[in-house]
């Protein structure tokens, strides 16, 4: 996500947010679990957000769960895995939100929390995830967290980008 700053440093309202004098550009990357039948309802709660553009960068495998006509974006396609590049190149003074999403299995291995203690180590938000009936029939965390959770972090975020700096 790479909010640009507002034309003035008051924090915007609501109805300011609506007539944006710059676009405020969000990259949605999506991989191949079963929580990416949610990719549909994030992108249309995203866009209900005055003054978003939303592009999404989706693995092959990930279509597989969901309709690409009804993604109402530019797709991208993430056929050689350059998904993991665009993280890498990221600009890390630019938020970036990552939301897990696997078997309770995966999430309760110890490799799995090394790697979410890096990537808040680099600086990045992390919307956790949930407990639930996954579809393998596990019952426990590994769930991603519900959307409207996930566009109310980015609401939050955004507020917190376009704040003065307080020193």
């Amino acid at each position: 996500m790479e909010p640009l700053p507002p034309p003035d440093a008051q924090f915007p309202s609501e109805k300011s947010l609506s007539v944006p004098q710059k676009k405020i550009h969000v990259l949605v990357g999506v991989t191949g679990s079963v929580a990416a039948l949610k990719l549909p309802l994030l992108v249309s709660q995203l866009l209900e957000i005055p003054g978003l553009e939303v592009k999404v960068i989706t693995t092959e495998r990930a279509k597989h769960f969901y309709n690409t006509q009804e993604i109402p974006v530019t797709l991208y396609s993430d056929d050689d895995e350059w998904q993991t590049c665009v993280i890498r190149a990221w600009d890390l003074s630019k938020p970036l939100l990552f939301c897990p999403a696997m078997n309770t299995a995966m999430w309760e291995h110890p490799l799995t929390a090394q790697h979410v203690e890096q990537l808040k180590g680099f600086g990045y938000t992390e919307v956790p995830c949930v407990v639930k009936k996954l579809v393998c029939g596990d019952e426990g965390l590994g769930a991603m967290a519900e959307v409207e959770t996930i566009v109310e972090s980015v609401r939050r975020i955004l507020a917190e980008c376009v704040l003065p700096r307080q020193s």
